[in-house]
């Protein structure tokens, strides 16, 4: 490796940003046995037990953050990601670390084949309007 005017490696570079970390974060998972559930719009919220999660030697900061987001207000799987700056394949493994540990459960959304159908809606509200 070559330096340099300045002592630096040129393997090194500031703009790159934290290239380990997110590995280092799950411990080198890329899945967790809850991934399958965790889609981009499913909701995340902190189990009521879960009163101090920094207690817990297990968790790391950032499932500690997760836990403390969650806590107020309901967070999608998105709206985590973004807010602690982090890949999604990363937070779909750490809520899966926290859904294992029941410090948090998932909402998912309700798949569009089993939303009711519009016209049915409008045909019981135009029925019970006749009545």
């Amino acid at each position: 490796m070559s330096a340099d005017g300045q002592g630096r490696s040129h393997w090194f570079d500031d703009e790159a940003g934290p290239v380990v970390r997110p590995y280092a974060m799950t411990r080198g998972r890329t899945t967790s046995p809850a991934q399958h559930r965790l889609d981009l719009i499913a909701v995340v919220v902190t189990e009521p037990h879960a009163d101090d999660p920094e207690a817990d030697p297990t968790l790391s900061p950032e499932h500690v953050d997760i836990v403390e987001l969650c806590r107020d207000t309901p967070q999608s799987v998105a709206e985590l990601s973004s807010e602690l700056a982090l890949p999604i394949g990363v937070v779909r493994v750490l809520i899966g670390d926290l859904v294992d540990t029941e410090f948090v459960h998932v909402n998912r959304p309700v798949p569009p084949a089993e939303l009711p159908d519009e016209s049915i809606l409008r045909d019981v509200i135009n029925g019970l309007r006749a009545l």
